[in-house]
């Protein structure tokens, strides 16, 4: 059943081309609203990016796992525990990279915590450490617990949190001020090392909503055993479009007391995006083993698939290294020096004067982002290197 391989591949593939995607707009003051985050509750396309990637974790991980019950406790826990401290720490040290930065003309060292902000610091959390301990703890319940108990497991936790995000403060419990896990993740990771893209301290990937997020990862398992163990046939496609729109309507009804949000990765966000994920792979695996459709698409995404880690750590590595060589691009309308780089001189130097919607510049810096990097994982493809972590 090798195939099914390739389905995840393909899956896989798609979804961190379009984490590249949203990531690397030419600015982001210019985007195409289905390629913004909702601005709170409600979805985007976007938003299904990150759910769907924590789907595959766990996809995969149900081929796996077999391997890990089959070789004992001490390698399972050897193999989980190396394999989670490498993601967190790759997102870690990419957090932090380049370890300097710009201030005033000259290059300083970024410190753990500013010493002339305190509130100012090091993020710590971020999409590959939520990854790394999604993964750690699904692990753990599908180890030991199984499928059927995990995936009850899976609902307990889900009701915990909609119960933890309603006492921690029922007058306002999903809203941004309201929410009770900001209040945790200032007392463990300190207000200098967690996001503050929202304007306050608030961290998208924060420790408590990472709760709902392990169950995004318990789905996934649960549809690659489930199509594992039922085989290459049309009760097992029908299963699988039955179980994604049973969790299309029951994410949908739960919206309206628990609102889908991806920010808090509130649970009916989780059963609303899982089941999207499950559609969406049972359709590849008609198209691509039923039909055996495999164009140029599929290709495509076949080749990001195969290095999904490493091309998603790259894209962020690189924009920020080369962010240090900067080049004088004219004074602005207030007066002040502006700058450009090698990794965004195509945008501002040819994209950027594109007549028309200024989107559409913005928009074609990012697939010229993304056909680089699916060069460079095209090459790796050729030359047989795949970055395992």
């Amino acid at each position: 059943m090798n195939q099914r391989f390739y389905s995840l591949d393909v899956f896989r593939g798609a979804t961190v081309c379009l984490m590249i995607l949203v990531n690397n707009p030419g600015s982001w003051s210019h985007i195409y609203a289905p390629l913004e985050h909702a601005s709170w509750h409600g979805l985007t396309p976007t938003d299904l990016v990150f759910p769907f990637f924590l789907f595959a974790v766990g996809n995969a991980l149900s081929f796996v796992m077999p391997r890990l019950e089959a070789a004992g406790n001490a390698a399972f826990w050897k193999k989980i525990l190396k394999r989670t401290a490498l993601i967190f720490l790759i997102g870690l040290f990419l957090n932090w990279w380049p370890f300097v930065k710009w201030s005033e003309g000259s290059l300083i060292f970024r410190q753990w915590v500013d010493p002339n902000n305190h509130e100012s610091g090091v993020r710590i959390l971020g999409v590959l450490q939520r990854i790394a301990l999604c993964y750690f703890f699904a692990s753990i319940i599908l180890y030991y617990f199984k499928s059927r108990k995990a995936f009850f497991t899976g609902l307990i936790l889900l009701l915990i949190y909609w119960m933890l995000c309603y006492v921690g403060n029922p007058s306002d419990p999903y809203s941004i001020n309201g929410w009770f896990g900001t209040g945790i993740d200032k007392k463990i990771l300190g207000i200098a090392h967690m996001y503050k893209g929202e304007g306050i301290p608030f961290d998208p990937e924060g420790l408590m909503s990472t709760l709902s997020a392990i169950v995004q990862v318990i789905f996934g398992y649960m549809v690659g055993d489930y199509v594992q163990k039922k085989g290459k046939n049309f009760e097992m496609l029908t299963g699988l479009f039955v179980a994604g729109v049973a969790m299309l309507v029951t994410g949908f009804c739960w919206d309206m007391t628990f609102p889908i949000n991806k920010k808090l990765w509130t649970s009916s966000y989780t059963v609303y995006t899982s089941g999207l994920a499950t559609i969406t792979i049972a359709t590849m695996i008609y198209m691509i083993e039923f039909k055996n459709i495999k164009g140029w698409l599929s290709k495509f995404f076949d080749v990001f698939g195969k290095n999904a880690l490493f091309v998603f750590a790259l894209s962020a590595f690189l924009p920020k290294g080369l962010a240090l060589i900067r080049f004088e691009n004219g004074l602005n309308d207030k007066g002040l020096m502006t700058y450009y780089n090698p990794w965004s001189w195509l945008y501002q130097k040819v994209l950027i004067h594109i007549p028309g919607d200024p989107r559409t510049g913005s928009l074609l810096y990012a697939l010229s982002v993304i056909t680089f990097m699916w060069a460079i994982c095209y090459w790796m493809d050729k030359k047989k290197i795949y970055v395992k972590v």
